[in-house]
Parts: C-alpha cells; sequence; structure tokens
C-alpha cells in the first residue's frame, strides 16, 4: 500500500485544488457507497462491516463525508469517531471530509480523493455520504455498488424515495432490525426494489446479519 503519510498528503492537496484531479489514475480496488438518510446507523454498521473484512485478512479504506462545522468549514467528524478502534489498524484507512455545502450527498473533491484510494493498494473502498434524502444520488457516479441502509420506520418514505436513492441501490439493508417495525419495512422493500436489487437486514450493536452483507458486498 502507498505509504499513509504520502497518501494524507496527495489527498490533502486534492481536496484543496492545489493537485489536479486529472492526474489521478483510479485503481483496481473494489469501490462501495454506503448511504441513507440520517439515524440509520451508517456509520455504526459501517464499523462493524470493517471489522468483519479484517477477519478475512482484507485492507479497507473508508471515506466519511461528514456535515461541514457552521464555523470552521471543516467535517464534523463524527464518523470517524465512531470507528476510532480501527485507527491503529495498519489494515484500515480512514479518511474525513467535509461536504462543504456541496449537494449530492458528497464533496465537491470527492470524486478524485475516491480514485486516488482505489489506486492506493487497499482491497476495498468504502465511501460513506452524508445522511440524505431522496435526491442526493451523487455516490452512485463514482463507485460499483451503492448500499442504501434504512431502519424501521422508513416505510412511509418508500414510495417517495422510489424515485431517487432507492433507484439507485444495488443492496437495500433494513439496520436496526431488532426493533418494531423492521419486518415492514423488509416487506414494503420486497415489494418495491428493482430486479437484481437484494434487501437484508442487520443489528450493527451485535454483528447480526453483516457477514452475508458483507459476503454480498464482495460478490459484486
Amino acid at each position: 500500500m502507498v505509504d499513509r503519510r504520502t497518501l494524507a498528503k496527495r489527498l490533502s492537496e486534492l481536496e484543496s485544488g492545489a493537485s489536479a484531479p486529472s492526474d489521478v489514475e483510479s485503481g483496481p480496488a473494489q469501490v462501495v457507497g454506503v448511504t441513507g438518510p440520517p439515524g440509520a446507523g451508517k456509520s455504526t454498521l459501517l464499523n462493524v462491516m470493517i471489522s468483519e473484512l479484517r477477519s478475512r485478512e482484507m485492507t479497507v479504506s473508508v471515506l466519511a463525508v461528514d456535515p461541514s462545522s457552521p464555523v470552521t468549514g471543516g467535517a464534523l467528524l463524527g464518523d470517524r469517531i465512531r470507528m476510532q478502534g480501527h485507527v491503529d489498524d495498519p489494515g484500515v484507512y480512514i479518511r474525513s471530509m467535509a461536504s462543504r455545502g456541496h449537494l449530492g450527498g458528497l464533496a465537491e473533491a470527492a470524486g478524485p480523493v475516491i480514485a486516488a484510494l482505489s489506486g492506493a493498494g487497499f482491497d476495498l473502498v468504502i465511501v460513506e455520504t452524508v445522511g440524505v434524502g431522496q435526491s442526493e444520488v451523487e455516490v452512485m457516479d463514482h463507485v460499483q455498488q451503492v448500499v442504501l441502509v434504512v431502519a424501521p420506520g422508513w416505510g412511509d418514505g418508500i414510495q417517495a424515495d422510489k424515485a431517487g436513492v432507492l433507484e439507485v441501490a444495488d443492496i437495500v439493508v433494513v439496520n436496526k432490525a431488532d426493533r418494531q417495525g423492521a419486518d415492514d419495512v423488509l416487506r414494503a422493500l420486497h415489494g418495491s426494489v428493482g430486479e437484481g436489487v437484494d434487501v437484508l437486514s442487520t443489528t450493527a450493536t451485535t454483528g447480526e446479519g453483516v457477514a452475508p452483507l458483507v459476503d454480498r458486498i464482495l460478490a459484486g
């Protein structure tokens, strides 16, 4: 893998506009987007997914796009804090990026940063978007698969989201599946998703369902 200091410097240059994005070449890594509404438990689920991938001796890079601080304009770093347990793992690289008001669930420099990470020698690159609504589907342009994470209580939004983020998802995950209402959402999704889209359930706090989700992601 690319030296971490070298990689961090390169990503900072891309984010600041000091380095030309056209100079970045994508690599062979599998790139997956994880998106979904606020409160679905994306970061908690992602934390457990990293542990599962590392148990399979796979290296992982995560780009977590966070909301921007209204004071500094920088990332609020909420996602990185939830993944703090992986910071010292040499097989995991986590980078936070501020959205800085950019619409679409990502950040303006996300494209070249994702490309740089995919060429840095990791087996898998995971891109976590900010909490999104139905029209924020930019992640689909930069990844090979889109994983939409929702939670119980989302059922009322399924029909509205059919024209948005649900339509671009390759995998839909009902997280917090141990809570009331999860089965209702699962049934509604099975009747709403397009052909070839898998609907899975997980409980990130216990790890239930995470291994099958990782299996599905790695199957492409």
